[in-house]
């Protein structure tokens, strides 16, 4: 259908230029000097002009490219240069994620040489020698970024990064602090968090921790096993402070654990690290409820051995012997009733349960406890059998 319009419309044109030639237009006449005179036909005239028209736009056009041929030569080059200097950095991105480092390296020296987005490619440069393990050239490569303000960023957060995987924590804190990140800046915010825990920085780690959770930058997964680790180490940290000055009444251990909310108390794993910290400074009982609820709602054996560390030996024996009624084949719950028995001085009833407790689940720790129950039994027979079998159990790991 279109084909046909144009057809149309061509011959629509031809017929009307026919007919418009076929009118007589008259003549034009010039009168030159000297009494020459010119005469030609309209229909002449027009088309000379015509062409005049055209030789003189022609004519302009000749001498306006010949006047600007040197710079459209040197543009050409300069788009053919910023070609190459793309692919060259297309290929420095695509070699330095392949694992390519010494090539990744060749291509952002080829892009930083002819393009204008140095920045791009002197960072990848300072990956890529850095990956090398080339600490000169990467140096050399981060010091061409200089100090310009729009750059610092970019600057401090891959230095940063860089010094997190080479595990030089107190280079990456010192970087992470001149970039002062704002609480929304979720990439720095990963690093600072990476860095305080290498550095040991608990309290600073738990604010890490309760900022990437808020901001949703870690998930529930992720968030627990870390605030775990933390609380752990905040605990254990202030025990080793309470065994160096020789204990004392001292209740900071206990805020510590008041301080944990009550949902992340709950975590098993973390009370099952919480209670031999507590036991070894005589407070069992701050985290005896906790760890009832759990045993009550939830049963687990390695939990259930903890449970003698409890103190309150009179409560805990109670209500021990209450589940015994419904797990008596549970070898952590009888090791727990075995130490409660033994801490009461109820001896028989202390071997009685060790011995179940071994029938179960032969264990290391048990052994040495039923050897040194028998030591203050003055039964040394039966105190060397124990020790025997716990040295045999340790060589065979």
């Amino acid at each position: 259908m279109r084909i046909l319009i144009w057809i149309i419309t061509i011959f629509a044109l031809a017929v009307g230029l026919s007919m418009l030639l076929s009118q007589n237009w008259g003549y034009v006449q010039f009168v030159l000097p000297q009494q020459w005179r010119l005469q030609m036909s309209a229909k002449i005239f027009a088309g000379a002009l015509l062409a005049a028209f055209i030789a003189a736009y022609l004519l302009v056009r000749l001498v306006r490219n010949t006047l600007t041929l040197p710079e459209a030569v040197g543009q050409w080059r300069n788009r053919r240069r910023r070609q190459r200097a793309d692919r060259s950095l297309r290929e420095a991105v695509l070699t330095l994620h392949e694992g390519r480092y010494a090539r990744a390296l060749k291509f952002a020296e080829k892009a930083y040489e002819a393009s204008d987005q140095s920045v791009a490619a002197i960072l990848l440069a300072a990956r890529a020698a850095h990956a090398l393990r080339d600490d000169v050239r990467y140096r050399e490569w981060i010091e061409r970024l200089g100090d310009e303000e729009e750059v610092q960023m970019a600057r401090l957060m891959t230095e940063a990064e860089l010094a997190v995987i080479a595990c030089n924590y107190e280079e990456a804190a010192a970087k992470l602090d001149a970039l002062r990140p704002d609480g929304r800046h979720i990439a720095a915010l990963r690093l600072s968090l990476r860095v305080s825990m290498a550095l040991w920085q608990w309290d600073e780690s738990l604010r890490l921790i309760r900022l990437l959770r808020k901001h949703k930058a870690l998930t529930e997964e992720q968030v627990r096993p870390l605030l775990c680790r933390v609380h752990v180490e905040r605990l254990r940290a202030r025990a080793d402070e309470l065994d160096a000055i020789g204990g004392g009444n001292d209740d900071m251990l206990t805020e510590i654990w008041d301080a944990i909310p009550a949902q992340e108390r709950e975590d098993r794993q973390l009370v099952l690290e919480a209670v031999p910290l507590f036991a070894r400074l005589g407070k069992g009982r701050v985290v005896r409820r906790t760890l009832e609820r759990l045993l009550d709602a939830e049963w687990d054996t390695e939990l259930a051995r903890l449970y003698g560390f409890c103190g309150d030996v009179g409560a805990c024996l109670s209500k021990g012997e209450n589940w015994l009624l419904d797990h008596r084949e549970d070898p952590g719950l009888l090791f727990s009733l075995g130490r409660l028995c033994a801490e009461s001085q109820l001896w028989g009833k202390a071997v009685e349960y060790f011995e179940l407790s071994l029938r179960w689940q032969p264990g290391v720790e048990t052994h040495l406890a039923l050897a040194n129950l028998f030591r203050r039994l003055e039964r040394s027979e039966d105190e060397q059998k124990h020790y025997r079998a716990a040295a045999e159990m340790i060589a065979a790991w």
